[in-house]
């Protein structure tokens, strides 16, 4: 075997050059590599994010039932103290602050101020209602009567 001098000696010096001058081989990504990890990344998301999404849209609704049912317990611990349930002038105010001439009143009723519905609309409190003594309404993520899906109004019965 040959010494690495005598290798060196017998190697023409334009060999030598380029071997030297040649970057080192760095394993780095193509650009063809990359294109196609995006795509799957795009596919990705564009499966997950509408489950995601329709995930956080019942989950609003859950809320909104949640809070009717809070106000609704409120309400027939008023009813139970004053022996009526709030007018429709009086309003769910009535269950947080005093109303004038209520002087059974024993409330506030709820630990917090009144709630707007998840989509950031106030309840609608008729009395009497059309299908129970009261109705109490959200109008749902559209904050207009009727709709569908998430837009749809949840209704007290």
């Amino acid at each position: 075997m040959p010494s690495p001098v005598a290798y060196l000696a017998d190697t023409p010096a334009s060999t030598l050059r380029t071997r030297r001058a040649s970057p080192p081989n760095q394993g780095g990504f193509t650009l063809l590599e990359l294109l196609v990890v995006m795509v799957i990344i795009g596919l990705l998301a564009g499966y997950v994010a509408p489950r995601y999404f329709a995930q956080i849209g019942k989950a609003e609704v859950k809320v909104a039932k949640a809070q009717m049912d809070a106000i609704e317990k409120s309400l027939e611990q008023y009813r139970l103290d004053t022996g009526h349930f709030p007018t429709q002038e009086q309003g769910l105010q009535a269950i947080v602050k005093k109303p004038a001439n209520e002087p059974r009143w024993d409330g506030p009723y709820l630990k917090k101020e009144l709630p707007m519905d998840p989509w950031g609309h106030a309840f609608i409190y008729k009395i009497p209602g059309e299908k129970s003594e009261y109705d109490l309404i959200s109008l749902g993520k559209d904050g207009a009567p009727g709709g569908t899906g998430e837009a749809a109004d949840l209704q007290n019965n």
